[in-house]
């Protein structure tokens, strides 16, 4: 069947995956088969994916969305709070279906807007930044947001520096005492703060 034979157009930029038969997925873009975790991850790097019946035409791409989510919330990667999700069964028995699509819509973009924000805040304001060895804090702070932020969409280190090795034989006591006392200072706020 030739794809202009589809019911449903392939979106535009979007990678298309056929669904076989034998419910294989199957990359049109390099010919290869895909499993959902190849598809979660063309996803979390940033691609549209639409995944089309190969014999019916039928667009699949939210029945393998849901599936994927499922996957991920039933293996303990749970993002959805229970009551999130027991909101959403309930919403399905009610007339509120109509508006709780563009909510979310509405919802995760403010989400991406103000993480995208966060992001650039902390990189651009920093009390610290004379703070002798600031630039080995900096390089675990970037390693902990992206460990911490799973590859979220817009998170992006701009500000990434190489920790320098340290050469034991130029530090002095004196310049050790001096960072534990300025930690423990930074502590002291953070913990006011808190």
């Amino acid at each position: 069947m030739a794809m202009g034979d589809l019911k449903v157009e392939q979106k535009s930029g979007s990678l298309l995956i056929k669904r076989y038969a034998s419910r294989r997925l199957y990359n049109t873009e390099t010919s290869d088969y895909v499993t959902l975790d190849d598809i979660a991850g063309f996803i979390r790097s940033g691609r549209d994916v639409q995944i089309i019946d190969l014999k019916s035409g039928d667009d699949l791409t939210r029945q393998y969305l849901l599936q994927i989510i499922a996957e991920h919330e039933s293996r303990g990667d749970n993002v959805l709070p229970l009551g999130v999700l027991t909101d959403l069964v309930r919403s399905y028995a009610t007339q509120t279906t109509s508006a709780l699509p563009e909510f979310l819509t509405m919802s995760l973009e403010m989400f991406r807007e103000n993480q995208s924000k966060f992001m650039e805040n902390m990189n651009s304001i920093n009390p610290i930044q004379g703070m002798p060895g600031y630039e080995n804090l900096q390089a675990q702070q970037d390693a902990f947001l992206k460990a911490f932020m799973g590859g979220l969409s817009g998170y992006s280190s701009n500000n990434a520096s190489k920790p320098e090795a340290a050469d034991p034989k130029n530090e002095t006591k004196d310049d050790l005492a001096a960072i534990k006392t300025q930690l423990s200072e930074l502590q002291e706020k953070l913990n006011k703060l808190s």
